[in-house]
């Protein structure tokens, strides 16, 4: 699967009518995106935390699947945007090479360039 099909499938999960029409639609699809986003990261964070500092183990599987739900919410948030998964890497890419244009360096770090 690449990131033009999974854009697709991921929405067909989305019901865009039960999301509250207070707000616009893009403001209630980037709300719910941003809770969503912060929830799963925080699920795997936990699963991390569990897997060294409880001594569980990491669960590969586990966070696999966290990452996926992550993934989930960061196409609706780009959808919400009204962009793509490819434009958002395109977008960071680019970023990050400006940013780092040899690899990353703490040297940079400390004295990022203005964007």
């Amino acid at each position: 699967m690449d990131f033009k099909e999974y854009e697709v499938a991921a929405l067909r999960t989305v019901n865009f009518d039960l999301l509250p029409r207070e707000l616009s639609l893009e403001q209630t699809t980037l709300l719910c995106a941003a809770l969503g986003l912060t929830g799963e990261a925080g699920e795997f964070a936990d699963a991390i935390k569990k897997g060294i500092y409880h001594h569980h183990g990491l669960n590969q599987d586990q966070l696999v699947k966290e990452l996926g739900d992550i993934l989930f919410y960061v196409r609706l948030a780009a959808h919400g945007l009204g962009v793509s998964l490819e434009h958002i890497a395109e977008e960071n890419d680019r970023k990050l090479r400006l940013r780092y244009p040899d690899g990353f360096s703490v040297e940079r770090s400390l004295n990022r360039p203005k964007e």
